[in-house]
């Protein structure tokens, strides 16, 4: 019995085997011309007989490990012909179905030690760093991008489907690196100039934050006009405790972008809640697969091509041989 992940790719290449069967019942045989030995008494022969000179030729015949080794090269032929191939389990390919972008508050705020993971007091940003790390591996499917703002937002990765790289780009940003103050309305509309250069028409923002806007060049809420107008679906995710003497985050700002755009907003008081809400975005905006399957396939068709040229040359050895032998005896029994 075949293990269920052999497969042959083209199986009718098997009618094939009565082929050289078909061929010698309908052709005519080969005739080869032989030498003939005339002598002196040849004619004499001839005119008392009264027999009349003719042409000759030789039919050579095959004998059964002759006739043995072509049917199995033949057989082994078709074989690697037919494509006999090892598959794999069947794999879903993921479809590239939107463009997700990640746009992360890093301004010094973001350095407060107020957040626990395992036991030990952390910054902010380390926190949300090693849980963004978590969500950005498991959106495989989405062309990712991260912009980074505070006092300046720039794009520390554009949108790509290489996740591992969206990744080491995260890894390398750290506090400070944009400035010191936080300009939400900057940074969104940084975010909207990397959409518009792309063509994929679906477009998500997850936006974490914990301060409140400082910036006058762009607002808040007209960065969030500009995203909904140009389709941009904005998630807003609150970092802190609104309660705490050391935060000033503006919720009801973030709320209200979320509702301009058809994004939620989620407040993240902890790690813990944190994770919580990327598993809510994850429902939200789930990974989406194509039906059709791919199925890694190992090809085997050089063992029974190998095995068929092996045999065809040890028949000719053997062939050889055996020619040699037989001329040999021959000029034994002469001498």
């Amino acid at each position: 019995m075949m293990p269920a992940n052999f497969e042959i790719a083209y199986p009718w290449v098997f009618w094939l085997f009565p082929l050289p069967l078909l061929l010698f019942w309908l052709l005519p045989p080969l005739r080869m011309r032989s030498a003939a030995l005339l002598f002196p008494g040849y004619q004499r022969a001839l005119d008392y007989t009264g027999g009349k000179p003719r042409k000759s030729a030789l039919v050579k015949r095959r004998n059964f490990f002759n006739w043995l080794a072509l049917i199995l090269i033949w057989g082994l032929f078709l074989a690697a012909l037919s494509s006999p191939q090892l598959v794999g389990e069947p794999k879903m390919k993921v479809k590239t179905s939107r463009n997700f972008l990640i746009t992360a508050d890093i301004s010094f705020s973001m350095a407060q030690k107020d957040w626990e993971v395992d036991g030990q007091k952390v910054r902010r940003w380390d926190a949300v760093k090693s849980l963004m790390h978590e969500f950005i591996e498991k959106r495989e499917g989405d062309r990712m991008g991260l912009v980074f703002f505070a006092t300046n937002a720039y794009v520390q990765a554009p949108f790509t489907p290489d996740l591992q790289t969206v990744d080491q780009m995260l890894e390398e940003a750290d506090v400070g690196m944009a400035g010191q103050m936080t300009h939400i309305g900057k940074a969104i509309a940084k975010g909207i100039d990397m959409f518009d250069q792309d063509t994929i028409k679906t477009k998500v923002m997850l936006l974490l934050t914990d301060g409140v806007d400082a910036g006058t060049d762009v607002l808040p809420l007209d960065g969030a006009d500009m995203a909904k107008q140009d389709s941009v679906m904005i998630y807003t995710i609150g970092i802190g405790d609104p309660g705490s003497q050391s935060s000033d985050l503006d919720e009801k700002t973030l709320q209200q972008i979320a509702e301009m755009t058809g994004g939620k907003y989620f407040l993240a008081k902890d790690a813990e809640q944190l994770q919580q809400i990327y598993t809510e975005v994850d429902k939200l905006e789930p990974i989406e697969y194509e039906e059709e399957e791919h199925r890694p396939e190992t090809l085997l068709y050089m063992y029974p091509l190998a095995a068929a040229l092996g045999l065809a040359f040890l028949a000719n050895l053997v062939a050889s041989l055996v020619g040699l032998l037989k001329k040999s005896r021959n000029r034994e029994a002469y001498v």
